[in-house]
Parts: C-alpha cells; sequence; structure tokens
C-alpha cells in the first residue's frame, strides 16, 4: 500500500463532466428517505472495506457532527459482535457488506431475505445505489490517491 500523501490527479478538475452525474446521484441518495444516520454508517462501512481514508475521514466526521456516537463508529468493523445498532442498522451493514464484497459473495439469498424484512423495496433499491455511490467514491479516492484534510492538531500529534 502507498504511503505517500499527495494526489496521483485532481480527478474533479481533471474530468469535471464525469463528476457531475455523481454529484446528481449523490444528491439523490442523501434525499431518498432513508435516515441520514444510517447513510453515514453504511458509507463509513464500505469505506473501511475499501481501505478509502479519504472517505472514512469524512463520513466520521459527518456522523460525528451529526451525532453519532463514538462508540458506533469506533465499533463499526465488529458491528455483529455489539449489542449498538439496531435490527434494520444490522440489515442495512449486512447488506452493504455483501453488495460491496459483490465478487466474493454474489450477495447471498439469506441475505437479501434479512435486508427484505428489514426494508421496503424501494428503500431496498435506494439503500444499493447508496452503497453503489460510496463504491464508486472510493474507488476514485483510492485509486487516485486523495488525501483527506489534515487539522492543525492531527499536524501537530504526528510531528
Amino acid at each position: 500500500m502507498s504511503t505517500h500523501h499527495s494526489p496521483r490527479l485532481v480527478p474533479h478538475k481533471a474530468a469535471p463532466a464525469a463528476y457531475k452525474p455523481l454529484i446528481e446521484l449523490q444528491a439523490y441518495t442523501e434525499k431518498c428517505g432513508l435516515e441520514p444516520s444510517l447513510l453515514e454508517l453504511v458509507k463509513t462501512r464500505a469505506s473501511q472495506i475499501n481501505g478509502c481514508a479519504y472517505c472514512l475521514e469524512m463520513h466520521t466526521r459527518e456522523a460525528r457532527e451529526m451525532g453519532e456516537s463514538e462508540a458506533r463508529l469506533y465499533l463499526l468493523s465488529a458491528w455483529r459482535e455489539s449489542p449498538l445498532y439496531s435490527a434494520r442498522e444490522c440489515a442495512a451493514l449486512e447488506w452493504t457488506e455483501a453488495v460491496t464484497l459483490l465478487s466474493e459473495t454474489a450477495v447471498p439469498d439469506d441475505v437479501f431475505e434479512m435486508a427484505r424484512a428489514a426494508f421496503t423495496e424501494e428503500e431496498l433499491v435506494n439503500l444499493t445505489v447508496a452503497i453503489g455511490m460510496i463504491n464508486v467514491w472510493n474507488r476514485i479516492a483510492v485509486s487516485f490517491r486523495l488525501v483527506h484534510p489534515v487539522t492543525e492538531d492531527q499536524r501537530r500529534s504526528i510531528a
């Protein structure tokens, strides 16, 4: 894995026309009716799986700004072992993992049935589109080595 800390290129400047429909689809997913807190957990979990520091920094920060607890963010990669997530959130996280790891999981029937029990069909399609979007962002950010912002306090702690 790379340890350099500068982007390979700036994708939104290199291809602004490619970003326009992505931004529009992202805006749709944010207003599709799914709980913002659930969407932030989904974005964070997919970003953990994909090893995307840029998106992890963004979505954990945004989740905290929306009132998400530190404990739920810290425990997210071990969500199955924690009682801090609702049945609906667990179904969404299970679905997120299966869809994100599509080539490994083929999204099994039991995972679909769990998700279908927790979400309407429309919600499940919207959730799947949101998972697809974070996977697109992860792939852009990791591929081009986008660097998340670093605060002065964070800079001092690594000095």
